[in-house]
C-alpha cells in the first residue's frame, strides 16, 4: 500500500508529470482512437490528466456550480462534435498554454519538460492533425512510422526529468499576453495552410514550407517595425504612448498633480484637489477616499468599481464601463502617482511639525539655561551678603553691591521672559567692554578667582546677557571642578585685543578626548557637570554673533575662550 502511495504523490503532485500524462493520453487518442467508444475513453483520460494540471484554477480552491457546470458541458461538446477541427483547436490552445509560460523568468533546467511538451504538440499538429483535415495524409506517410513511435520519447522524457528534480516547481501564472500571441500565430499556420492547400493542391511539405516562410517573414518585418532606427520611432514608442495616455495624456497628468503639490499647502487641500481633478476625467463617474478615518466622495456610484490602496490611501474608482487590463494598468499607474505625491505632502507637514517642536524644545533648553545662570548669579550676591554681614561693619558696601547687581539681574530677568512669550523676537543689549567687565569682576569678587585685563580694553560695543550667561556658566562648572580637585586656580582673563576675547583657564584634570570633541556639538554628561550648559551655550553665543571653544585641554591647564566673530 505504501509503495502505491509514494507512486501516487510522485505522479499526480507534480505538474510536470501530470502535463507529460497529459499528452501521453492525448498521444494514445490520436494514435489508437479509431472507434467512436475508445476515443471517448481515452479522451475523458486526457481530459481528467489536464484538469489535474490546467494552470488556471489551483488545485486548492473549491469549484462552484458554475465551474462544474462549464467542465462537464465542454467535455460534453468536444466529445460530441468529434472532428479534427475541434482537435486542431484543442491542440493549439494546449501549445498556447504550455508555450506562454516558456517565457517566464524560470531557470533553463526548469523551461526544458515545456520545450519538450511544447516540441511535440506543434510537430503531431503539423505533421498529422492538420494533414488529416486536408486528406494529405499519404504525403506523410514516410514519417508516420517516427510520429507513432518515436514522437512519445519527447512526453516519456519529461518523466524522467522529474524525477531528477530535487523539488517541484511552483506553477507559474500564465501570462495572458504571450499565451494569446502564440494560440494566434498557430491558427494562422493551421488556417493558412488549409485555406491554401485547399485553393492551390500543393503538396503538403511544399504547402508547409511556404506558410512557415510567409509567417516569418511577417514576423521579420514586424520586429523591424517595433523598432527600426533612431530617425523613425517605431510601434514600440507608439503602443507605449497609447497604453500610457489611455484618457488623457500622461505628460499632461504629472505636471497637474506635480503644479497641485506646489501650490496647496497641507496635504489634505492636495488631495481634495487632486481628487476633483481625477474625477473631471470623461470615464470617471465618482470617486470614494478614505485616509485613517476621514472618508470623501466625488461624484456617482456606478456599478463598475477599480480599488487602488497606496500607504494610507484607500481609492475606490467607479467608472463608467469596465476596465480592460490595460486600461487598469494605467489607472494604477495615475493613482499611484497621486498617492506618492500626497504621501510626500505628508512627510513634509511632519518634518515642519518636527522642526517647529524641536525650535521650542531649543528655545526652551536655552531660556532654561539663562535662568539657571541668573539663579546662580543671584546666589553668588547672596553668598556676597553673607560674607560681607558676618563682618557688621559693611553695610554701606552691601547696600551698594545690591543697587549695583539688582538692576542687572532684573534686566536679565526681564529679558529673559520677553524671550519666553515671543522666542521668535531676539532684542539685543548693547554695553561697552569696560562696563561689563567692571561690573561682572565686582559681583564675582568674593569668589577665588582670579581677574586680569589689559590697561587699554577693546573699544567695541558687546551684548552683556549673553556674556554674562556664557561667562557666569564657564566659572560654574570651574568651581564645580574645583571641588573636586584641590588647590584648583581658576583665571578670567580679558585678552589685549581690538576686538572682545575673554578666556576661562582652570589648573584641573583634563576633559577626555570623547568629551570634548563632542562638547559644542550635543549633550554631554561628565561627573563634573561640564557639556549640557556648554553646549546651550555655545549656541546661544553662536547667534549673539561670538564663538565659544575649547583651545587647550591637559592636565594642569585647561582654557575656554569666547570672542567675537569677525565678518569676512
Amino acid at each position: 500500500m505504501q509503495p502505491l502511495l509514494k507512486l501516487y504523490r510522485q505522479l499526480f503532485n507534480d505538474s510536470d508529470r501530470l502535463m507529460a500524462l497529459m499528452i501521453l493520453s492525448l498521444h494514445a487518442m490520436l494514435i489508437l482512437g479509431g472507434t467512436s467508444d475508445l476515443h471517448n475513453a481515452l479522451f475523458l483520460c486526457h481530459y481528467g490528466f489536464f484538469l489535474l494540471w490546467q494552470p488556471i484554477l489551483r488545485k486548492t480552491d473549491r469549484l462552484s456550480w458554475q465551474a462544474v457546470l462549464l467542465i462537464v458541458v465542454g467535455a460534453g461538446i468536444i466529445m460530441s462534435f468529434n472532428s479534427w477541427w475541434i482537435t486542431a483547436l484543442w491542440i493549439a490552445s494546449l501549445f498556447a498554454l504550455i508555450g506562454g509560460r516558456v517565457f517566464s523568468g524560470e531557470s533553463t533546467r526548469d523551461r526544458l519538460p515545456n520545450l519538450l511538451a511544447s516540441t511535440y504538440l506543434l510537430a503531431i499538429l503539423l505533421l498529422w492533425v492538420v494533414p488529416n483535415l486536408l486528406n494529405a495524409k499519404d504525403d506523410l506517410a514516410a514519417a508516420e512510422f517516427l510520429l507513432i513511435y518515436l514522437l512519445p520519447v519527447l512526453p516519456l522524457s519529461i518523466l524522467f526529468l522529474s524525477v531528477k528534480r530535487k523539488h517541484d516547481v511552483p506553477i507559474v501564472n500564465i501570462d495572458f499576453f504571450y499565451t494569446l500571441l502564440i494560440f494566434l500565430l498557430v491558427l494562422i499556420v493551421i488556417l493558412g495552410s488549409y485555406t491554401i492547400g485547399v485553393i492551390w493542391k500543393f503538396h503538403y511539405i511544399k504547402l508547409l514550407i511556404v506558410v512557415a516562410m510567409t509567417l516569418a517573414a511577417a514576423l521579420v518585418t514586424l520586429s523591424w517595425l517595433w523598432n527600426p532606427s533612431a530617425t523613425f520611432s517605431g510601434l514600440e514608442v507608439l503602443m507605449s504612448r497609447y497604453l500610457l495616455s489611455i484618457g488623457l495624456p500622461f505628460e499632461h497628468w504629472i505636471s497637474q498633480i506635480a503644479m497641485h503639490a506646489e501650490i496647496e499647502p497641507t496635504a489634505e487641500q492636495f488631495l481634495q484637489t487632486s481628487m476633483q481633478a481625477l474625477s473631471s476625467l470623461k470615464w470617471v463617474c465618482g470617486l470614494t477616499w478614505s485616509v485613517e478615518q476621514t472618508k470623501n466622495q466625488l461624484g456617482e456610484p456606478s456599478p463598475y468599481i477599480s480599488t487602488f490602496n497606496f500607504h494610507q490611501l484607500h481609492l475606490t474608482v467607479y467608472s463608467c464601463w469596465q476596465f480592460t487590463p490595460t486600461m487598469y494598468l494605467h489607472v494604477q499607474l495615475l493613482t499611484q502617482i497621486l498617492g506618492e505625491f500626497y504621501e510626500a505632502k505628508r512627510r513634509e507637514e511632519t518634518i515642519s511639525q518636527n522642526n517647529y517642536m524641536q525650535s521650542l524644545y531649543e528655545t526652551g533648553s536655552r531660556l532654561t539655561h539663562d535662568i539657571k545662570n541668573i539663579l546662580q548669579s543671584m546666589g553668588t550676591l547672596s553668598a556676597a551678603a553673607e560674607q560681607i554681614n558676618q563682618d557688621g561693619s559693611e553695610d554701606a558696601r552691601l547696600i551698594e553691591l545690591v543697587k549695583q547687581q539688582l538692576p542687572r539681574l532684573n534686566q536679565r530677568l526681564a529679558s529673559t521672559l520677553t524671550k519666553l512669550e515671543r522666542p521668535s523676537v531676539e532684542k539685543k543689549s548693547q554695553a561697552k567692554v569696560a562696563s561689563w567687565w567692571k561690573s561682572f569682576k565686582q559681583l564675582n569678587t568674593h569668589l577665588p578667582v582670579l581677574f586680569e585685563a589689559p590697561a587699554n580694553m577693546p573699544k567695541v560695543d558687546i551684548d552683556p546677557d549673553v556674556l554674562d550667561s556664557v561667562v557666569d556658566n564657564l566659572l560654574q562648572n570651574a568651581l564645580e571642578k574645583a571641588k573636586l580637585v584641590e588647590n584648583t586656580i581658576i583665571k578670567v582673563t580679558l585678552m589685549p585685543s581690538q576686538n572682545f576675547c575673554l578666556e576661562v583657564t582652570d589648573t584641573g584634570s583634563a576633559m577626555s578626548e570623547t568629551v570634548a570633541k563632542k562638547l559644542f556639538q550635543s549633550h554631554v554628561s561628565s561627573k563634573s557637570g561640564l557639556g549640557v550648559g556648554l553646549y546651550h551655550a555655545a549656541q546661544q553665543a553662536k547667534q549673539a554673533g561670538y564663538a565659544l571653544s575649547l583651545v587647550e585641554n591637559r592636565n594642569g591647564e585647561v582654557r575656554f575662550r569666547l570672542e567675537s566673530i569677525i565678518a569676512e
